[in-house]
């Protein structure tokens, strides 16, 4: 079925089939499902259950405007890149505690085949999920004003309502050991229910070549969740799931020791952002 789903994708490229309207659109939706299908399982446990209950991810509604081929790549790769996040969350065994603090907040890690080691942020934040949402996706590029592991957020394209393709620019940390990094992503944002899901992977984008004195790392998959903790809707569980290849020549224990780091500090950043910066009426 997969694979006469993209045929039928490729097909749509052709010349003399690109007036077929909502061709490649129904392609795309037929990718999506088939791929939703085959990722995760019935057993999905919590949140995940929920969000594949309420609407498939990957299944949900694109808009009915016809997308150039680029920008269905583009799509595609966020969806999928949200789906195989959302796998490695849903499987709950095999996860070791790199570091807690004393109001609950901990990272956990472990390596998944054909991805690497991940990292797991686990917090609950004092705000409704909607706040969350605001500033982490509508104020995405004011980020650097209040996160000093980050320069700069730039949004390069958005695509429909879902997809953004962005650039993002990483200050130098561990004391310099590990120097300025950027990254090209495409990302993924959807609501579905009482859960928004934030996902993203390394992308290739024309107009943002790599830039001199800087390494181009890669995310991917990476994944931010938020959904009302259970009887206090005020509050908010934020999962980060965070798979980084930072590139260059790296020991592993300053790698380890700065990605788990940073998911810890930018809890801290985000809930100090989120009492002194007023709220809008932004919605998922």
């Amino acid at each position: 079925m997969l694979l006469a789903t993209f045929k039928l994708c490729a097909g749509s490229s052709y010349r003399h089939m690109r007036n077929m309207k909502g061709l490649r659109h129904q392609a795309v939706l037929a990718i999506g499902q088939e791929l939703n299908r085959r990722t995760l399982g019935d057993a999905s446990p919590g949140w995940i259950s929920q969000v594949r209950r309420r609407s498939s991810l990957l299944g949900s509604q694109l808009e009915a405007a016809l997308y150039s081929e680029q920008e269905l790549s583009y799509i595609q790769q966020g969806e999928v890149a949200m789906q195989k996040a959302l796998g490695i969350l849903s499987n709950q065994e095999g996860w070791k505690k790199e570091t807690q603090q004393e109001n609950g907040d901990e990272v956990l890690s472990k390596v998944v085949p054909d991805v690497g080691k991940v990292f797991r942020l686990e917090v609950v934040v004092d705000q409704p999920m909607d706040r969350l949402y605001e500033e982490l996706v509508d104020r995405m590029e004011a980020m650097g004003e209040w996160n000093p592991n980050v320069k700069e957020i730039k949004v390069l394209q958005k695509i429909g309502k879902n997809t953004i393709i962005t650039h993002e620019l990483a200050a130098a940390a561990a004391g310099n050991l590990v120097g300025p990094r950027d990254f090209v992503s495409v990302r993924c944002a959807k609501r579905r229910g009482s859960t928004c899901v934030l996902a993203g992977v390394a992308t290739h984008f024309g107009e943002m070549p790599e830039q001199s004195g800087v390494i181009r790392a890669e995310h991917g998959p990476t994944c931010m969740v938020l959904h009302p903790v259970a009887g206090s809707p005020s509050k908010t569980k934020f999962t980060w799931l965070l798979s980084i290849d930072l590139k260059g020549w790296l020991p592993k224990t300053i790698i380890n020791q700065v990605l788990s780091q940073t998911q810890m500090d930018f809890a801290n950043h985000l809930r100090k952002r989120l009492e002194s910066s007023p709220a809008s009426e932004a919605r998922c």
